[in-house]
């Protein structure tokens, strides 16, 4: 399952890798990838992801999502 997120706030690779790295923390996430210029995080998962805890996993990293 992908699901695409928007991320606020990054503006570099090293941006993408701290939220990247926390994003692949989750319990479920099989993988994460980063577009630093569109803000969009997509996130494979072996099941749906509650958005409350990928929130918090992109704070964690300095960032947050936007709707």
């Amino acid at each position: 399952m992908q699901t695409t997120y928007s991320v606020e706030g990054m503006t570099c690779a090293h941006c993408a890798a701290s939220v990247k790295e926390e994003v692949s923390e989750i319990v479920g996430v099989t993988g994460v990838d980063v577009d630093v210029d569109s803000g969009a995080v997509v996130v494979s998962s072996d099941s749906t992801l509650d958005t409350a805890t990928v929130d918090a996993a992109v704070v964690e990293a300095g960032y947050r999502l936007v709707s």
